[in-house]
């Protein structure tokens, strides 16, 4: 389970860590004491062999000392001399009474047994331990001396010869060792002793001869012998006798092929373990005793450093709830003190900055205007008001700035700001009467009126064009934006702000469309745009479909009457709609992107129509519109370079037309495209001039070889001495820059004289062709072949000649 509070937690980490150290310190004690009782006892062990061996060797001199006066008696050595058994035998039990002996033997020369104190009845039989014997006679000496088995009982025996003056005979004599032996032992070494023997190969295993422990610790102790092995040497190892762990040493006491005895010296690891108990049970009094005593200061320390985080916590709540009131009253030199007035300052600093965020919640840091959050808001609560005293006199105006991003994005964002702000100021100063004027993003405006009647409304709405059409001066640069404003009202546009502001939204993109300056919204807007949708949907599929059409309207000379070139205009057959017009699908590809697809399909079909009209022998020019999204895709000059190739149409037989706003849009980049498609050899031309905002300068530097004079101008220059003025000013200019002029949507043979007597080269219009499918092209251009005429050029020749009507028309 997973302990969640700090306290908890910091109390069982003191305890368990403590507990760890704790138990750390009790194994390495307890281990020490265990070693320590361990080498204590073997210690032990090690010096009670010692006093073993010593008390041997002390009992293997007396007996010798006690056997030596006894052969050196006289009288006993007369009785040797004469093998007087009784009196053998009477001497040796008076002599063994004296010296605590318990077996008293004298041996013959030939190694017979003559008298025996401990078994008279077995005598005379062979004596059983003759290496005892095995001296050289008249030494002097007392021989080995061995523990042995004499009648079922052990015996340190020691063997002195009797002189007389010659060696007659030994006398043996054989200190018991037995329980009391053993006993007297334990009480000089503190050790528990046992004697053992194994008969060796006569069988039967180990049997106790003597013991200071119960017959249960002696049955086990004959488990940790080897049954048959001969000891010749020490061992040390644990044993359990009668279930107490006991630390053994084994001692050989003989050597002899038949009879094997031992010592067995053992000490009980419990008693040597019961001094270092002791100590074990005063560090485990000391363990629980400082365990309590780590939990109180555990605890002592966790609610030290819990109560004032508990504090701090509590504080940090009431500021997650936009309480700044209260500070954190905690006064502390330690790290918790230095949190707590952290989080006061904090606190404070919070408070602060909200009180700001609250001052500009609704407000434009920019303008100074209210911003979308604040007109969201006054826009429901005016439509709260109109329902609830059931009136009307709620409408909104939505605008946004015409060319505004032009302005931004090259003269700098600080000019844009300034721009912003000055419309700001004017908008506030026509409408003065809104309830609320709110930007409500970028160049995107917003103005709400409440009260007024639809007339006024618009009114309002005129003003504010009217304001803007005056250019904005930024250190004394004259900047020309101008809007475009959309008006709904309620109920009449939407019941709710969010439908409202949608049709006020789709009513100002109308009024841009139709350049009105402003526009009500009218619900057929609705249906205008999804049916434009609906087209740029099906438009996806036209091309797979093979729905679209090339067409081709000449360019006439206005000098030698030839057909030196056509432009390639769009068409679309609807299976349904019929022809749709360019102007109904082209802008929304324009702004979706799928501009680029169109282009890519109309450069194809125009390079393949140009390539067959060569093979026929047919040298035309063709011109394609490319858009301003054309001219931003770096792979174009390659692209067109591989049509070329493919239908082996000459370069310079292609010509692109580009408008003003195309290429200022990015400059530098259409620039570094243009000099690419002018380094394959194709012919660039500027369409529509005289509509964009381009700078002069900047179309010298372009590699433009022909300029297209927009045919708003060539409509008006009859009877309108400015466009006249305009027309021919734009031929000399273009003239002026080596340039080719064309003029576009020449309707009458008025105006092919006048653009004729300003020195126009070329002139396209309904008054020549309309825009014609290929064959028909070729039909027209049949039609109208006759002296005089206009011609289409192939190679140097004139091929073609316009039909008399036409020839007669110029």
């Amino acid at each position: 389970m997973r302990i969640q509070r700090l306290r908890t937690r910091i109390i069982v980490f003191f305890v368990a860590l403590l507990a760890l150290v704790q138990l750390a310190a009790f194994a390495l004690v307890n281990a020490a004491n265990s070693r320590n009782a361990h080498q204590k006892i073997e210690e032990e062990l090690s010096v009670g062999e010692r006093v073993f061996q010593r008390l041997l060797s002390q009992n293997a001199q007396n007996l010798t000392e006690d056997a030596r006066l006894l052969a050196s008696d006289f009288a006993f050595r007369e009785a040797a001399a004469t093998q007087d058994g009784a009196t053998i035998t009477s001497a040796l039990a008076n002599h063994g009474a004296r010296i605590g002996a318990g077996a008293m033997l004298f041996v013959g020369l030939d190694g017979r047994v003559i008298a025996d104190t401990l078994a008279p009845q077995r005598v005379p039989r062979q004596f059983e331990y003759p290496r005892l014997l095995q001296q050289v006679p008249g030494s002097g000496s007392a021989a080995h001396v061995d523990i042995e088995l004499l009648s079922g009982k052990t015996f340190q025996l020691g063997a002195v010869p009797v002189m007389a003056p010659l060696a007659i005979g030994w006398v043996v004599v054989g200190l018991p060792v037995d329980d009391a032996f053993a006993r007297d032992l334990r009480q000089l070494t503190s050790l528990d002793v046992s004697f053992l023997q194994n008969s060796g190969a006569g069988g039967g295993g180990w049997r106790s001869l003597a013991t200071t422990v119960g017959a249960d610790s002696e049955a086990d102790l004959v488990r940790y012998l080897p049954p048959t092995a001969v000891v010749t040497s020490f061992v040390s190892r644990t044993a359990t006798l009668a279930g107490v762990d006991h630390q053994i040493r084994v001692v050989a006491l003989n050597s002899g092929p038949d009879l094997r005895v031992v010592a067995v010296l053992h000490r009980s690891l419990a008693e040597a373990l019961s001094v270092f108990a002791r100590l074990r049970n005063t560090l485990s009094v000391l363990a629980f005793t400082s365990l309590g005593l780590s939990i109180l200061g555990s605890v002592v320390i966790a609610l030290n450093i819990t109560r004032p985080l508990s504090k701090i916590a509590g504080a940090a709540a009431r500021i997650e709830q936009g309480d700044y009131s209260h500070p954190v009253e905690i006064s502390r030199a330690d790290e918790i003190g230095v949190l707590a007035s952290s989080l006061n300052h904090m606190r404070q600093g919070i408070a602060e900055r909200e009180r700001k965020i609250l001052t500009l919640a609704y407000q434009d840091p920019l303008t100074g205007l209210a911003n979308r959050s604040r007109f969201s808001e006054d826009l429901e609560a005016a439509i709260s008001g109109a329902r609830a005293q059931a009136q009307a006199g709620v409408s909104i105006l939505l605008m946004d700035l015409d060319r505004f991003k032009y302005v931004n994005d090259t003269l700098g964002h600080s000019v844009g700001d300034h721009v912003l702000e000055q419309v700001a100021r004017r908008i506030e100063q026509v409408a003065s009467a809104a309830s609320c004027i709110a930007r409500l993003g970028g160049d995107e405006f917003a103005v709400l009126l409440t009260g007024l009647t639809p007339e006024c409304v618009e009114e309002t709405a005129r003003a504010i064009i009217a304001a803007l059409e005056s250019p904005i001066l930024y250190q004394e640069q004259p900047l020309d934006v101008g809007t475009s404003i959309g008006i709904a009202h309620f109920p009449e546009h939407g019941h709710d702000a969010q439908t409202l502001v949608r049709n006020a939204d789709i009513a100002m993109y109308a009024a841009k469309r139709n350049k009105s300056g402003c526009q009500s919204y009218d619900p057929h807007y609705d249906t205008h745009q999804q049916e434009h949708l609906s087209l740029l949907g099906e438009l996806r599929q036209a091309v797979e479909a093979n729905e679209l059409r090339l067409y081709y309207q000449p360019k006439v000379s206005l000098h030698s009457a030839n057909v030196n070139s056509v432009e390639a205009l769009l068409r679309w057959h609807h299976p349904k709609r019929g022809i749709v017009s360019p102007a109904l699908f082209i802008p929304f590809a324009e702004h979706t992107g799928y501009i680029k697809v169109l282009t890519q399909w109309v450069l194809a079909e125009a390079i393949r129509q140009c390539g067959e009209w060569c093979r026929a022998g047919l040298r035309l020019q063709i011109s394609v519109n490319i858009s301003a999204r054309d001219l931003m895709n770096r792979e174009l000059p390659d692209q067109i370079a591989a049509m070329l190739e493919h239908h082996a149409v000459p370069a310079v037989l292609l010509c692109l037309e580009i408008t003003e706003s195309g290429f200022m849009e990015d400059p530098a980049h259409a620039q570094k495209v243009l000099d690419r498609l002018a380094a394959l050899g194709l012919r660039l031309a500027i369409d529509d001039y005289g509509t964009g905002y381009s700078s002069l300068s900047y179309i010298m530097k372009l590699p433009v070889q022909e300029l297209k004079i927009d045919r708003s101008f060539i409509s008006r220059m009859i009877g309108n001495a400015d466009s006249s003025t305009i027309v021919r000013s734009t031929i000399e200019l273009g003239h002026s820059l080596g340039m080719k002029v064309v003029a576009e949507g020449v309707e009458d043979l008025e105006g092919w004289n006048l653009l004729r007597h300003f020195g126009c080269d070329d002139a396209q219009g309904y008054y020549m062709s309309p825009p014609l499918p290929a064959a028909d092209l070729l039909a027209w251009m049949h039609a109208h072949d006759a002296p005089g005429a206009p011609r289409a050029a192939s190679g140097t020749e004139t091929a073609h000649a316009p039909p008399p009507v036409f020839a007669q028309r110029l």
